[in-house]
């Protein structure tokens, strides 16, 4: 089976399982969980900050995020198609009690002219607008098709955030896809940016969890936010350990996936009923519009009898990702399912 559907279908391979098998475990909610801290500990040093907190999913951490730098009443801003908006469930209206300015994106980024464009303060509105009061910037953009910020955007961005009294947060869950992609080290990536959530249990192969990191004073507030969410967990080091094998391990070996998609994304852009914006494939994710007859569930049914499986976005988008079980072989047995179906 090759399994494309997304970078999140990873299993611990059998050396994290050992990891995971031996890990020092105690209680995280009282603070005494030794692989946990050691977890964060660690996150804290590779980007350069203060401190970091473990929470079980990538939603929760931005939830967590986005919560603790506003108020009820306020507005985030983010690009019309980041994850924080498409697939958060609405969680900055019913948990942080805001509304949302939506930037528009190419490929999912966002410029700086866009982002100040957007942000709405209550002063000086007569009291018809809200306060905008936090930025939000996904790195890669997951619906831009993996797509990366250059570093020059991100540094003037959380430039213009700051002048305009705003915090600024990324949602790096796949941030050191970002990293590999750009050659750019993942602390200098972050550098200006007030907190970032990270995801384990994507491209890194961790079974669950990410890490929220940003100041000592941040993740103190934060830390009170996740109990509320239900987000305190006991004798988690259990799967912190998978996290730190998958820090120690897994970040270098990101460049595979990225050269897999990109031969699987320009294989298919040669086939009449698919294409593909090649310029979108900057990491391990493709997108792949449909220009023939059949639409995107009947495409995802007849390559899933070649035993390959993708996603289905919309009536004539799909969405393959690559990840740590995807070989050479299974690219090749992918595009040839493709073509079969073309054919």
């Amino acid at each position: 089976m090759v399994d494309l559907r997304s970078d999140t279908v990873t299993k611990p391979t059998d050396e994290m399982r050992q990891l995971i098998a031996t890990a020092k475990v105690g209680d995280d909610v009282l603070g005494d969980d030794p692989t946990i801290i050691a977890l964060q500990n660690m996150i804290s040093e590779l980007l350069d900050k203060e401190a970091a907190l473990f929470v079980p999913s990538g939603t929760m951490s931005n939830a967590i995020a986005i919560r603790t730098h506003t108020k009820p009443g306020d507005e985030i801003i983010t690009e019309s198609t980041s994850h924080i908006y498409i697939y958060e469930g609405g969680g900055y209206a019913a948990l942080s009690g805001c509304s949302v300015a939506l930037v528009p994106g190419k490929l999912g980024i966002m410029t700086p002219e866009d982002v100040e464009k957007a942000i709405r303060k209550s002063d000086g509105s007569l009291g018809h607008f809200p306060n905008g009061s936090l930025v939000c910037v996904e790195n890669t953009s997951n619906r831009g098709g993996g797509t990366c910020y250059s570093q020059e955007n991100l540094d003037a961005i959380a430039k213009v955030a700051h002048e305009n009294d705003c915090a600024v947060h990324m949602d790096g869950a796949r941030l050191f896809n970002a990293a590999i992609a750009t050659g750019t080290n993942p602390a200098r990536i972050v550098r200006d940016y007030d907190s970032i959530s990270i995801c384990l249990s994507k491209g890194l192969g961790s079974p669950v969890g990410s890490l929220l990191v940003g100041s000592s004073e941040f993740i103190a507030q934060a830390h009170r936010w996740r109990k509320m969410f239900g987000g305190g967990m006991r004798q988690a080091g259990v799967i912190a350990a998978a996290g730190i094998y998958a820090l120690e391990h897994n970040i270098s070996r990101l460049d595979e996936d990225h050269k897999r998609a990109n031969k699987l994304a320009i294989a298919i852009n040669e086939m009449d009923m698919f294409s593909v914006n090649i310029e979108g494939v900057q990491t391990n994710m493709v997108y792949i519009e449909i220009n023939g007859d059949l639409n995107a569930n009947q495409v995802v049914e007849k390559l899933a009898e070649h035993d390959v499986h993708v996603l289905a976005l919309g009536d004539n988008l799909l969405r393959a990702v690559t990840h740590i079980h995807i070989t050479d072989e299974d690219i090749n047995k992918s595009i040839n399912a493709f073509k079969t179906i073309s054919s």
